[in-house]
Parts: structure tokens; C-alpha cells; sequence
């Protein structure tokens, strides 16, 4: 199995910034795209970012040009990082990995537990 543990949510004020980290671990024969999702209270959760393997970035319109998504393959690593936070961004923050976790299986999709994120003064 693969675990993913997420780190770096927390309070910030408007305008503030965040950079949360997401580890996968475990039987990890390989990672393909990583990505970040969120839920608000009472919403559907959204895709934030996603990165492939090959470092193609795809973001949320209401997040680009203020959050920026990175992986570190060596570590099965993804990073978020957040600028220019804003209330509507508040949330909980899911990490997503699509990995393999042997030869010959195909790969299949793991969420992180989840990092609060709340925004506000």
C-alpha cells in the first residue's frame, strides 16, 4: 500500500502565504501525477493542481498566478505552494497521487488525510 502524509496547513491572514508538503511512502514502485484537491464546507472538492511525472502543471483558474505546484521525484514529494491567500481559499487540502506499487500492476490513485487550510484575519 502507499500512505501519503500531508504537512504546512495552518491559520493565515489574507495575503498571507502557506507551502504544504505530501510524502508518499510505502510500496511505492512509481509515481505518476501528483496533485492537490480541496473541499469547503459544503462544497464538492475541486482540483486545485496536478503535475505529471514529466512536470507538466495544470491549475484551478481561481488559483493561477498565486499557487504553484512542484514535486521532487527522488522523494515522491509534491509541494504547494500559496501566495496571495484569500478567504475563498479556505479549506481542506487533499493530496492526490496516481503510483504503482509493483511490476505488471496498473496504477491507481491515494488521497493524503487531508491539511486545514483556513484564511482569515
Amino acid at each position: 500500500q502507499v500512505q501519503l502524509v500531508e504537512s504546512g496547513g495552518g491559520l493565515v491572514q489574507p495575503g498571507g502565504s502557506l507551502r504544504l508538503s505530501c510524502a508518499a511512502s510505502g510500496s511505492v514502485f512509481g509515481v505518476n501525477a501528483m496533485g492537490w484537491f480541496r473541499q469547503a464546507p459544503g462544497k464538492e472538492r475541486e482540483l486545485v493542481a496536478r503535475i505529471t511525472s514529466g512536470g507538466v502543471t495544470h491549475y484551478a483558474d481561481s488559483v493561477k498566478g498565486r499557487f504553484t505546484i512542484s514535486r521532487d521525484n527522488a522523494k515522491n514529494t509534491v509541494y504547494l505552494q500559496m501566495f496571495s491567500l484569500k478567504p475563498e481559499d479556505t479549506a481542506v487540502y487533499y493530496c492526490n497521487v496516481i503510483a504503482v506499487i509493483a511490476p505488471g500492476i496498473g496504477p491507481d490513485g491515494y488521497w493524503g488525510q487531508g491539511t486545514q487550510v483556513t484564511v482569515s484575519s
